[in-house]
């Protein structure tokens, strides 16, 4: 397999326009590294600029230690699986997984072997007569994916490959990537601007926005210690409840860290009381409830509190209406706080 370096990699274009600003990631070898970020945050330049298909400015890409910002796609040994499935319509499944390796001069029997092989492990056996027009969405995602895993290929890319399906068939389809790309070993760079998605599947996390890498890390490191408010706000759903430091009263943030600007809590450490509750060794703020939403296993709470609006999470048939006044309770070692930068202070 191969591990993908990326050193300073920078890209612009006409009009001095900087799509990625001086990004370097070390993915290892069989690891699934996740780009995650709002629309126009450079994940997918990024990832066009690893397969070939867009020039590096400056910087340098390597697969399996050799650089290869001069190298051509097709020599890359790279497999990209796209958005739009990008399958031929004329053709059957199996010659749609074969093509490439047809281009590529490989005996027929070596194909069939593989076709056939890969047909079983993403269970389209049944389906390798059939034309594109005749499967279902997620059928043809796997026949995508298929066509990429009968390369063999050392990296494999993936462009928000899921993005078509509903949301239930995302769900399964996350499910059966990450089994299917731990089972073979491949390492893999895949772009989503789902942060469940990217939660879900990483093994290395890369946050962008603006062009940089806002964080990189283990899934549950980035959503428990967020390094900036923009992590804190765009990785989970609800995102962390951000409160300025100013609008939070004499004595309520005391023990903040010298620096601190912005205060932080997850809406599932949150605890709502009624109005008098005694506050104790918590963080505690009055707060006006909103709204209230039920989701089924649980309701989150929509409240003003602190100069700003906040989310929790409550049990699924709460008591609590809009108009209500609570008072919101969270353990200090449970808060986290940034500078005015929106920067983390401390660890």
């Amino acid at each position: 397999m191969a591990t993908v370096d990326l050193n300073d990699v920078r890209k612009v274009y006409s009009g001095n326009v900087e799509a990625v600003k001086g990004v370097s990631i070390a993915i290892p070898d069989k690891a699934l590294c996740v780009l995650v970020g709002p629309s126009g945050c450079g994940k997918s330049t990024l990832l066009r600029m690893i397969a070939g298909l867009e020039t590096i400015t400056s910087g340098t890409i390597s697969i399996d230690g050799k650089v290869v910002n001069a190298i051509g796609p097709t020599e890359r040994d790279i497999a990209m699986v796209f958005q739009n499935y990008a399958l031929y319509p004329h053709m059957r499944v199996y010659d749609n997984m074969a093509y490439g390796l047809r281009n590529r001069g490989t005996p027929k029997d070596e194909i069939d072997r593989r076709v056939r092989a890969t047909a079983k492990t993403l269970e389209l056996e049944a389906l390798l007569d059939r034309r594109p027009r005749e499967l279902s969405g997620g059928q043809r995602q796997r026949v995508a994916m298929g066509r990429a895993i009968v390369r063999n290929p050392k990296v494999f890319l993936f462009d928000e490959p899921l993005s078509n399906l509903d949301a239930k068939l995302r769900g399964q389809m996350r499910v059966e990537i990450k089994a299917l790309q731990r089972s073979l070993g491949v390492t893999s760079v895949y772009v989503t601007h789902d942060q469940l998605e990217a939660m879900t599947l990483a093994d290395l996390l890369v946050v962008m926005n603006g062009g940089r890498v806002e964080q990189a890390g283990a899934p549950l490191d980035v959503y428990e210690k967020p390094a900036t408010t923009f992590v804190a706000s765009f990785i989970g759903a609800p995102p962390m409840n951000l409160l300025p430091l100013s609008g939070l009263g004499d004595g309520e943030a005391a023990g903040a860290p010298t620096g601190t600007a912005i205060i932080g809590f997850r809406p599932e450490d949150a605890r709502f009381e009624r109005e008098g509750a005694a506050g104790g060794a918590d963080f505690v703020l009055p707060a006006l409830v909103e709204g209230v939403e039920p989701v089924g296993a649980e309701s989150f709470l929509y409240c003003a509190a602190g100069g700003a609006s906040i989310i929790g999470r409550v049990p699924p048939r709460t008591e609590v209406r809009p108009g209500d006044r609570l008072h919101v309770h969270v353990g200090r070692d449970r808060l986290h706080h940034f500078d005015r930068d929106g920067r983390r202070i401390g660890t």
